[in-house]
């Protein structure tokens, strides 16, 4: 049995990614959104054919970008539901080089020391021990590998107004989340419809007249489509586990994990880090 994982987080994410499997995810749309988490990855640091893993895959969105520029690729998730959904997008997508993995952070089925490479994104901060999580993705890299991040933000870039309206928005997702997985998903879908969607298009049409949007909420959103809000409202308000970390504190999570030679993407999503092992 695993100690670092929540049952019931994972049953919630076999859930989401059944329901949306990225099938209706546009390949720009999906690029665009690699590309703001990838912009900081050094992929001319990897060997020829190297070898990595994906912790947290989901329905494979990533590994569908990643998968072809390398060798093999372990996707590694703690549901299976989602571990199938991951399978069948990698087969219709022709992707062939992945290895599937049902298991928790805790427990990866791969040698230490042995990857080239990995990546974690948008999953250690739905895990309960996330640094312990971290670590032990680490040790799975081979020394000198890069390991790309993704963990929530505490907001600690934001003004106080802005830090005031999330720790509000806190409250819905925790009656949200709460509820059973059919309630669940129809409180989410109405938040993507009644929030996420009109926040999104108002920073769109501010940006537009010239106007600074970057501080309106949902700005991320501005021009994604509504299929992505939707998805990522499931996440956000579906999610009872969830951590958030600042800056500094990644920085240090990371350090103590066994990274070095830390960098932060400037841009959004934050906060997005990559780190290389360390001797």
């Amino acid at each position: 049995m695993s100690k670092n994982q929540d049952a019931r987080t994972v049953r919630g994410f076999g859930d989401e990614w059944s329901r949306f499997d990225q099938r209706a995810l546009s390949d720009e749309e999906r690029g665009e959104i690699f590309k703001s988490y990838f912009g900081i990855f050094p992929w001319a640091a990897l060997p020829a054919r190297a070898v990595g893993f994906d912790l947290g895959s989901g329905s494979g969105r990533w590994a569908a970008c990643v998968a072809p520029r390398v060798g093999t690729l372990h996707c590694v998730d703690a549901s299976e539901q989602a571990l199938g959904v991951a399978r069948r997008n990698l087969a219709r997508e022709g992707v062939a080089n992945c290895e599937f993995h049902h298991a928790s952070v805790d427990a990866i089925p791969l040698a230490d020391a042995s990857m080239d490479f990995g990546y974690s994104l948008g999953v250690l901060h739905h895990v309960p021990d996330t640094q312990a999580g971290l670590a032990a993705c680490v040790r799975k890299l081979k020394v000198g590998a890069p390991f790309l991040l993704y963990l929530y933000y505490a907001m600690d870039n934001r003004p106080a107004w802005y830090r005031a309206l999330w720790r509000t928005s806190e409250l819905l997702r925790y009656t949200t989340s709460s509820s059973p997985l059919p309630l669940r998903y129809a409180l989410s879908q109405a938040i993507a419809a009644g929030i996420y969607f009109p926040l999104a298009r108002a920073a769109q049409l501010a940006e537009r007249l010239g106007l600074n949007a970057r501080n309106m909420p949902l700005y991320i959103y501005r021009d994604r489509s509504f299929y992505t809000m939707r998805t990522d409202a499931l996440d956000r308000f579906g999610t009872k586990l969830e951590q958030r970390f600042s800056r500094v504190e990644i920085e240090k999570m990371m350090t103590a994990a066994g990274l070095e030679r830390i960098t932060f993407s400037e841009a959004l999503p934050y906060w997005c880090a990559v780190g290389y092992r360390a001797r």
